[in-house]
Parts: structure tokens; sequence; C-alpha cells
């Protein structure tokens, strides 16, 4: 049964009609009901059904083929949300090589970009991820890399223990350097670099924006479709590159990089990151990129004023735009629902 939710902060959507009705536990959102049936189709058929020769070929050792089958389920997925992919760059990836993928986060939707590449492709995913029930199964059978990052060096040997295993049956590393779909401003984690120095692979970096317009999970569950995302492949880091620079180095040099393509006026919109619409997220790990001052200085008073006064982690600042209590971590990718970011 659809569940009717009220919308008292609609006006957030700006001319866009208000989210009526929910679907797969409240998480999908959409204004009618004739749309709250397609996409009851279309949750049923993409990520229920469709996910199963992905699943079953990876479970066999298949894993090529697997990796096919991966594309076929985002190309289908991404036609019947209407999403039209904007890709740039590909002449730059040699598909015979492993590479530590770097990119932007802003959404589920970026992973339907992601596997257009010429690349088989292993994930690394939060924990919480894997308790989805329409995501959990798939997730585990393929082999994506499971971890919580605010759990720190166990996050990272995780990671290095998975990217080591990718490597080895010929597939790249896709590590979010972000870590987090909050926005632009959040600052890069060391770990995607880590592994590529670790492992001696090449970067690849991509800028990718938009996938925020097309699900705002969890900042609230408006589905939107026909929007348009970009995608463009960045100049490889090579392994003596990557060898000659430090950690640090290479995360300021890629974070520039990506973050000045993805501002450029030429890729869609990326995601802004407002604490007084999305909430602080206390107790999750994530920092502001430097470059981006007034926000970090807004984002440590608040931090400083919660541990004078001895506040606990959680969403603190906002509620969800669907009206459920906030939640202690930020949950999946997400977008935003303010029409200042469209």
């Amino acid at each position: 049964m659809p569940v009717l939710v009220a919308r008292a902060a609609s006006h957030l959507h700006g001319s866009e009609p208000p989210v009526l009705l929910t679907l797969a536990g409240g998480r999908i959102g959409v204004p009618s009901l004739r749309e709250y049936l397609r996409a009851g189709f279309d949750v049923a058929l993409w990520l229920n059904l469709a996910p199963f020769p992905a699943r079953l070929l990876a479970r066999l050792g298949a894993r090529r083929a697997a990796t096919r089958a991966h594309r076929w389920w985002a190309r289908g997925t991404a036609r019947a949300l209407g999403l039209r992919i904007d890709l740039d760059g590909l002449d730059r990836i040699d598909p015979r090589e492993t590479y530590v993928v770097a990119p932007l986060h802003e959404g589920f939707a970026d992973v339907l970009a992601l596997l257009q590449l010429p690349l088989p492709l292993r994930f690394v995913v939060r924990d919480e991820l894997v308790d989805w029930r329409l995501l959990g199964g798939a997730l585990r059978d393929t082999g994506q890399i499971s971890i919580r990052p605010e759990s720190g060096v166990r996050a990272y040997r995780q990671i290095l223990r998975g990217a080591r295993e990718a490597f080895a049956m010929g597939e790249s590393l896709v590590v979010f350097p972000q870590g987090s779909i909050l926005g632009i401003e959040t600052d890069f984690q060391p770990g995607a670099f880590a592994v590529a120095r670790t492992c001696q692979r090449p970067i690849l970096p991509i800028a990718l924006t938009g996938s925020h317009r097309v699900w705002e999970h969890p900042f609230g569950p408006r589905l939107r479709r026909n929007q348009r995302m970009t995608l463009r492949v960045l100049p490889p880091i090579p392994v003596e590159e990557v060898r000659a620079r430090g950690v640090a180095e290479l995360r300021r040099e890629l974070r520039r990089r990506l973050k000045a393509a993805a501002l450029d006026g030429v890729m869609q919109p990326p995601r802004r990151f407002v604490p007084r619409r999305d909430g602080y997220w206390d107790g999750y790990a994530y920092e502001i990129d430097p470059d981006f001052p007034v926000l970090a200085a807004e984002i440590a008073a608040h931090r400083g004023a919660a541990r004078g006064s001895g506040a606990s982690g959680g969403k603190s600042g906002s509620q969800p735009h669907d009206g459920r209590p906030a939640g202690g971590r930020l949950r999946g990718t997400s977008a935003t629902s303010s029409s200042a970011d469209r």
C-alpha cells in the first residue's frame, strides 16, 4: 500500500509538486499515484530482478561476465529513469590497466554513470548499505568491499585487502575520496591515495556531477526522472608519479583538479552542503575542504560548541525532509531538495 506523507516543507522544492507517496520503506518518494505505480514497477524489476544475473555470475566466479551484466543493469536502470549521462574523456582510459578510480560522489546514481567506464570495477561501500534489503544481497554476492569509515585504520586495512584481491583479478577499485555525499565542499580522505601508493597503481580521477538530482535520500525521499549527469575523466596519474609523491600531495592536487572541473560551469551543477538545511551530521566521518574556509569555520564552530555542551553524536541542526527522526550517520548516497542547487 502506498504511504501518504504530509509535506510541510514542500516549499523547499520550488515549483515541484510535493512528495505524497513513498515506497521502499519510505526511502523513495513520488508526487502521484501514477508515479508510485511506475516507481514500484521499476523497483521490482531493476532493483529486485535485474541484478540477479550479475549476482549469480559473480558467485560462480565468472567476474568478467558479471561485469557485462552490471553494465547491462546500469544502462537499463538509467533508461528507466530517463537519466542522460554525458561522458567525456573515456579515451584517456586504458581498458587493460587496473586503476584506483577516484570519483567525486553525490548520490546512488553515481554508480550508474561509473559502470559506463570500459573497466571491470569493484566498489568500496559503507557498511550500512549491506543491511539494506534491496541492496545488501547484491553487494555481498558481487564482492563489493564494505567498510565503516569511522573505524579509521581498520577501514583502511579492509580496503587494502579488497584492493589487492581486485587488482589480482584484473579489476579497478572505486574509492570515493570524499567518503560522503554531503556536497562538493567535503574534503578528500587519504585512503584512496594511500592504497594507490601501497599497491603501486595509477589513479583515475573522475569528475562526476548531477546525480544528487536523481534521488534525494537520505535528505529526503524525492525521486526525479529525466535528469542529466556529467562524467568527465581527467588525465590519469601514472604509477611513477604516484610513487614519487606523498599521499598528502596527491590528495591535495586531485581534490583541487576534480573540484575545479565540477565547478567550471560546463558540467552539471554539483551538490552544495548547507548545514542549516542538511544538518551537521555529528559523529559522521567528514571534514570540510580548506578551500571553502567560510563553511569550514562554521563546522568547526558548531563542533566546538557541541563539545562544550557535551552533546552526543547525531544529525543535529535539522530534520530529514521526510519528517523522520534524525539518524546518527549519513545513510547511503543522496541528493538535495533545495531549489538553490538545481
